[in-house]
């Protein structure tokens, strides 16, 4: 019997950013089994492994019937070592180049394709990295390898969805000679990089000129330049820590209802939205309020669906646009009677389980703040300020409107680290 063990490196968190290196230990053991001591020959009890490698692949499964081709192409390069000393093996890094792909299908025809069919179409795959070719085990023999691979910066990230799902998965894929392929699966969760379009920042973060003007000293170590992940890091922490309140005007075709503060429009996972509602200048009575956080999940249209771009007819051009696919999640709630109220806060915590803001050629994920304010105009609902009176009894009919409000907000990712997700030991038993 082969045991196959496999745990990424970075146990805490099986979490990683676009373009991070995924690093995973790959052990290939014989157990000692009490049949070994009274085996009459060494060839008995020798387990062989014809070969095997690793991969990682991005699926992508969707509700829809009719969809157009998602494309395919190569995760990345890396490369896979034998770490152990008891004669692993080691194998080049490789160059990848972008291959087309069909469903259920890896890039480059191997016998791993056979092995390969879990639930949707591979979107991209890395190259495979072959661990070893004709690999002999003795009874309480293992041996270690060390799987290494950069996950490219241009991935959709981890999405589950309610018509479209992303998702990966690390593939070690072994055969023993005249016997059917078998793979042990490792999922991974992958984040999408933060875009970066302020030039300021790598001002900010190379910023040298002190040392520039210090005097030299040869015992002290140049600083390395800092690498896309920590740069994006750096420039993550900065624009999601700046505040610039915004101020929004809330008014129905009565009058107006309220004022409502948000602090800052962008968020990472994990934070706290926070904002207030000022009732004081209102000329509506706001009775009971709601605010939802949402995600929306737009399907894009085949570009053979769309109408002529040349064509200038209103009614093909809105036609277009109510066709497009749409689906609402919601997540976190705030709710409160708000009335007799001036002021009163909301607090919408965001989990750190959800997909940040993307988009891909298939579908478009945003977020936004789902506003319901219950409003009424009943002069019943007006509180006299009458010293004699301790009571005010309300009225058991009043007559409501509702007004519906949705205000975009964009989510970026966090540092992986602070996601805790351990990603533990996957086992893999071939008898």
């Amino acid at each position: 019997m082969i045991e196959i063990t496999a745990r990424l490196v970075r146990e805490q968190s099986a979490v990683f950013l676009c373009g991070e290196v995924v690093e995973c230990l790959i052990t290939f053991s014989n157990p000692s089994l009490p049949e070994h001591r009274i085996s009459q020959s060494n060839s008995d009890i020798l387990e062989n492994l014809a070969w095997a490698t690793v991969q990682i692949h991005c699926y992508c499964n969707s509700t829809l019937q009719e969809r157009g081709a998602v494309g395919g192409g190569s995760i990345g390069s890396g490369n896979a070592t034998g770490v152990d000393g008891g004669g692993g093996h080691t194998s080049n890094s490789v160059t990848v180049t972008a291959l087309p792909i069909n469903k259920n299908i890896g890039s480059g025809s191997t016998s791993l394709n056979a092995s390969n069919q879990l639930k949707g179409e591979v979107l991209q795959s890395s190259e495979p990295k072959i661990l070893f070719c004709e690999l002999r085990l003795s009874p309480g023999e293992s041996r270690q390898f060390m799987f290494r691979e950069t996950l490219p910066t241009n991935t959709p990230p981890t999405y589950r969805g309610v018509m479209v799902k992303y998702y990966y998965k690390i593939t070690v894929a072994t055969q023993r000679v005249g016997s059917t392929v078998q793979a042990l699966h490792i999922p991974i969760r992958v984040l999408p990089l933060p875009p970066i379009n302020c030039s300021d920042e790598t001002i900010t973060l190379n910023d040298e000129s002190n040392e520039d003007l210090a005097p030299n000293n040869p015992f002290l170590e140049k600083k390395k330049a800092p690498s896309k992940i920590e740069y994006a890091l750096h420039y993550l922490q900065n624009i999601t820590a700046r505040r610039r309140p915004n101020f929004y005007l809330i008014s129905n075709k009565r009058g107006r209802v309220g004022r409502f503060c948000l602090f800052k429009p962008i968020y990472k996972l994990g934070e706290d939205i926070v904002g207030t509602l000022d009732f004081s200048c209102g000329t509506v009575k706001c009775v009971q309020l709601s605010v939802t956080l949402q995600c929306e999940e737009i399907v894009k249209k085949k570009e053979s669906e769309k109408p002529n771009s040349t064509s200038t007819n209103q009614q093909e051009k809105d036609a277009a646009s109510s066709a497009t696919v749409g689906r609402i999640t919601n997540y976190t709630k705030h709710h409160e009677v708000c009335l007799g109220l001036l002021q009163t806060q909301m607090i919408l915590p965001i989990p750190l389980y959800v997909t940040p803001t993307f988009e891909t050629d298939l579908v478009d994920v945003k977020w936004r703040l789902h506003f319901q304010f219950v409003t009424s105009t009943n002069d019943e609902l007006t509180v006299v300020n009458n010293p004699e009176s301790l009571e005010w009894q309300a009225p058991t009919d009043i007559s409501i409107e509702t007004m519906i409000w949705n205000l975009p907000v964009t989510l970026y990712p966090t540092a992986p680290v602070q996601i805790p997700q351990p990603s533990g030991t996957f086992v893999l038993n071939m008898k």
